[in-house]
């Protein structure tokens, strides 16, 4: 009983915390088409939650950058909603039985 509640809990905190940055990537997404002033502090907030991991990807699959487009932000959403599909569907049916 107290496993299931803390888990079912885990899970709508992750859920949230995923649906929240994938956001926060859609806005990054959408700013780097209109190049924003880069000394605008909630530019500089979004580069600094996601650039990390944009860098991260573009290392680990250099082929999502070629001619000047960087879809490293598109396998990150990818990313996030094959964990929120899989991982906290699990959790919820583990705290469910």
């Amino acid at each position: 009983m107290v496993l299931s509640t803390i888990l079912g809990a885990l899970a709508t905190i992750l859920h949230s915390l995923i649906t929240l940055y994938t956001w926060v990537v859609v806005i990054a997404m959408i700013l780097s088409f209109v190049r924003p002033d880069p000394t605008n502090a909630l530019v500089q907030i979004l580069y600094r939650l996601t650039e990390p991991l944009f860098a991260k990807v573009r290392s680990w699959l250099p082929f999502l950058v070629f001619n000047g487009i960087d879809l490293s932000p598109l396998a990150l959403l990818v990313f996030l909603q094959f964990v929120d599909m899989t991982l906290v569907k699990l959790l919820f049916l583990y705290a469910q039985g």
